[in-house]
């Protein structure tokens, strides 16, 4: 590989001369860097990105950690990420799986935003302790330089149980995520809390459609009187819809099921299916400008994303109660 070594040689100039001229700086004359850049450019030269970042202590690029890229969820996420950090002047790379931790302590990009499940607690405050900058929406640290935007997970658990038991359930299905999801953990936590007083029945899910087939098919099978389900999110709601399309059962008269995300794709389910809605685009864009503030060593603070209830099933419950 040509380095810059090499452009120093063939021009008969410094190497300190030959890295101004690359940078365009002013303190190569025009006729001199011209000339180093053309010798580049013959060469196919390639500037070493990690020894540039390096000397500069800086990348301009940002990395944003997911467990998975699957699903409607994540598009509306990194676009409030991506305008955002545009904005600013900063790139994004979205990063999975344990082999891309190492872009952190090898200061390949300028900090990370980060909704992985693989990164445990010591290993990001060990990168924190290095002088990493991140941001966290999957967990509670702290950490000085690790600042949380997380989502009201409790509140819309306890919207969701509210709603149900209001339109007169006292048994309620509740369909969890990952077992090493924070915010599943957290939505099943709050609804087991303010549901104490109810029979809660939970049925084991993993976030994706597939595993609401799944749940719907069991509770068909075992079907005797209408049915309240929490989805704790709306990919597994969908699922349950899927499934129940095939059947006699129909959703708002047999089950009534509410979800967790408000994605884009739940507005073309018939009847609209309730759920806890936020915007995960201002998730993404406010979780971009914290973690520019912590680069720019500016004030911030930890943000919660608030949530509210969306009612879309348009077919009133009537009184449920089983216990």
């Amino acid at each position: 590989m040509v380095s810059i070594k090499d452009i120093a040689k063939i021009a008969g100039v410094s190497i300190s001369t030959v890295s101004y001229a690359l940078n365009g700086s002013s303190k190569v004359t025009k006729e001199t860097s011209e000339r180093i850049l053309a010798i580049a450019k013959e060469l196919n030269y390639i500037p070493n990105a990690a020894a540039r970042s390096l000397k500069k202590r800086q990348t301009k690029i940002i990395g944003v950690y997911l467990t998975e890229f699957s699903g409607a969820f994540y598009g509306q996420l990194l676009k409030g990420m991506r305008e955002t950090l545009s904005q600013n002047g900063y790139d994004l790379i979205v990063c999975s799986g344990e082999q891309s931790h190492r872009f952190l302590p090898e200061r390949m990009i300028d900090g990370a935003i980060i909704l992985d499940e693989t990164f445990s607690n010591e290993e990001l405050i060990r990168y924190a302790d290095l002088g990493n900058k991140l941001v966290v929406l999957d967990r509670e640290i702290n950490h000085p330089a690790i600042k949380q935007v997380l989502l009201d997970n409790k509140g819309g658990a306890q919207l969701a149980i509210q709603h149900l038991v209001e339109k007169g359930f006292s048994e309620i299905i509740i369909l969890t995520g990952p077992e090493g999801s924070y915010d599943s953990n957290q939505r099943l936590y709050s609804a087991r809390e303010i549901g104490k007083d109810l029979t809660i029945i939970e049925m084991d899910g993993d976030f994706t459609k597939s595993s609401g087939e799944l749940a719907a098919e069991k509770l068909v099978r075992d079907y005797k009187h209408p049915v309240a389900v929490f989805c704790l999110n709306d990919e597994m709601a969908i699922g349950m819809y899927n499934y129940l399309a095939k059947t006699p059962y129909r959703v708002g008269e047999h089950f009534h099921i509410i979800g967790f995300d408000n994605i884009e794709v739940s507005q073309y389910l018939q009847p609209r299916l309730t759920t806890i809605d936020y915007s995960k685009q201002e998730w993404g864009a406010l979780a971009s400008e914290q973690l520019l503030k912590l680069i720019e060593n500016h004030p911030f603070d930890n943000i919660q994303i608030f949530v509210t209830l969306f009612e879309g099933e348009s077919a009133k419950g009537n009184s449920y109660g089983h216990n």
